[in-house]
């Protein structure tokens, strides 16, 4: 495999060093990873988020090649489109679009992902291409297919293939229903966010075959990696989670919460009131906090949106997706949590019953939680199949 990038940097092999002491990069991912630099693919403008300024900040290769090749070798996600490419300038658009990940996660989702040579592949969202191509340094020439939603997107990539002369193919189209054309797959990975695996993937994946995706409810952002095993007769896929992501999500399941004032009509007060003893550090937890996740499996059709804390209270607000339910804990220091519910359900007596459950079934994390996806849907289980319940 040629590449036009340095052969050797101290801040890269920084990074190496980093992710493999972390458990990110395995041993016999290192050689890919030194043979495919990710600054190699991205393009001289770039958004990396700045963990420091807590946001995206833009960076040039033509103005200051220095911090564009420090960014490019650090284990931060990188934003290469905006608002769908409709966006112009060189600040932050409003909503990310594409980006390259994380090198941390990147490498995690590969280990899931059990790659062997000659395995051939199918990847669903190409975005810079940097994932495909270590794919095909491990895989080897012509085992990889990857498909990207985003005709620019796609364009830049075929670019970056071609000049770099790696045998990559890369196809514009609609991932959702996977590639036909290159089936039956050997493994199949999605670089993007999924609120539902389809079952296309798992009919052009071999018995046996692995499915790695992102995948979570609309209860928040934040997803967990499913890792799932084609059954020997090929009529399902299923497995365990193996720990949190946040991703963009495939475009055909995108997801936009109606407005406040389309549930809450008039005073939060015309609610039915009643108080919790769960407290807010239990409820709310961490962003990538294993109860968030659990309690999205638990009560489905629901969003979930923490407001800011002020005063001392913090409003949790719950939204049906089925109907025009709506529920509000108000959590104050020191204090009993009220609560306010209206509407056919009841959405805060279901996330308090989904909670209690999580905390008696010992709060687990996502790893006991797993996924099975057959032609008639989805179930999720805690610990066995045999725990499952529909979505």
């Amino acid at each position: 495999m040629t590449s036009d990038a340095p052969k050797e940097r101290p801040s890269l092999d920084g990074l190496g060093r980093a992710l493999m002491s972390s458990g990110a990069l395995s041993s016999d991912w290192a050689p890919s990873y030194a043979a495919v630099p990710r600054s190699t693919v991205l393009p001289d403008l770039m958004w990396p988020f700045d963990m420091a300024a807590g946001r995206s900040v833009a960076v040039s290769k033509a103005d200051d090649p220095a911090k564009w090749q420090e960014f490019a070798d650090s284990d931060v996600p990188i934003v290469t489109q905006w608002d769908d490419g409709k966006h112009t300038g060189t600040e932050p658009g409003h909503v990310p679009t594409s980006s390259a990940s994380m090198p941390s996660v990147v490498f995690r989702m590969l280990q899931d992902l059990d790659l062997h040579p000659s395995h051939k592949v199918l990847e669903i969202g190409t975005a810079t291409a940097w994932n495909a191509l270590l794919m095909v340094h491990r895989a080897g020439p012509g085992c990889v297919t990857t498909v990207e939603v985003d005709r620019a997107v796609a364009t830049a990539a075929m670019a970056t293939v071609e000049r770099l002369g790696i045998p990559l193919r890369v196809v514009h189209g609609d991932g959702f229903q996977g590639y036909l054309e290159g089936a039956p797959y050997d493994r199949v990975i999605a670089t993007c966010g999924l609120r539902s695996i389809p079952f296309a993937w798992v009919e052009q994946c071999r018995p046996g075959g692995v499915i790695v995706a992102p995948w979570g409810t609309n209860y928040t952002h934040v997803d967990a990696v499913a890792r799932l095993v084609v059954a020997p007769d090929g009529e399902s896929a299923s497995g365990k989670f193996t720990g949190p992501v946040e991703f963009m999500k495939l475009r055909s399941q995108r997801f936009a919460l109606r407005a406040h004032s389309e549930y809450v009509t008039g005073s939060v007060a015309d609610g039915d009131e009643s108080s919790t003893t769960i407290t807010e550090a239990e409820f709310v937890g961490e962003q990538f906090g294993p109860e968030r996740f659990a309690m999205g499996l638990r009560v489905p059709q629901c969003s979930y949106v923490v407001a800011g804390k002020s005063d001392g209270a913090r409003p949790v607000w719950f939204y049906s997706l089925s109907d025009n339910s709506w529920a509000c804990a108000m959590f104050r220091d020191g204090k009993t949590a009220r609560v306010w519910q209206q509407g056919p359900r009841r959405l805060w007596d279901q996330v308090e019953n989904a909670f209690r459950w999580w905390v008696d079934s010992g709060r687990p994390d996502r790893t006991r939680f797993g996924l099975t996806v057959t032609a008639k849907g989805e179930r999720v289980w805690l610990d066995d199949p045999a725990n499952s319940w529909p979505l």
